[in-house]
């Protein structure tokens, strides 16, 4: 017997693929909300990055346990910006070193290349 779980902001909708009725069970348990994709919000790409953990490896001139942001910048351009995006949102290593970026997958797309545009920015 399969069964497919749907959760949604009104509740919760449970299929069953057996020869039973399908049966719907209401939910508005906290259970339901965590259940969610990331949301995009409306800060810019330094106020995202300020409220994540991203100052405990990375500052804006001098390499700490990761790279600044201006070698980041010099490193890589425009055209980068959706493999950047993903390496916050989905961690990496082995670019700059043996440390592995944690992952940050509560990032929107979005909002990680906001991230990126701010890091992209501080190229001089």
């Amino acid at each position: 017997m399969k069964k497919f779980l749907l959760a949604g902001a009104l509740g919760l909708l449970i299929f069953s693929c057996s020869k039973k009725e399908n049966t719907a069970v209401e939910s508005t348990s906290s259970e339901t909300q965590s259940v969610s994709k990331p949301a995009s919000s409306n800060l810019s790409g330094d106020q995202i990055i300020g409220t994540l953990d991203c100052s405990g490896c990375h500052s804006a001139n001098e390499r700490m346990i990761g790279p600044s942001y201006k070698e980041i910048a010099e490193k890589y351009s425009e055209k980068d910006i959706d493999l950047l995006a993903s390496k916050i949102i989905e961690g990496g290593s082995g670019v700059w070193g043996s440390v592995p970026m944690a992952a940050h997958p509560q990032v929107s797309q979005e909002d990680a290349k906001k991230m990126v545009a701010y890091i992209l920015s501080q190229k001089k």
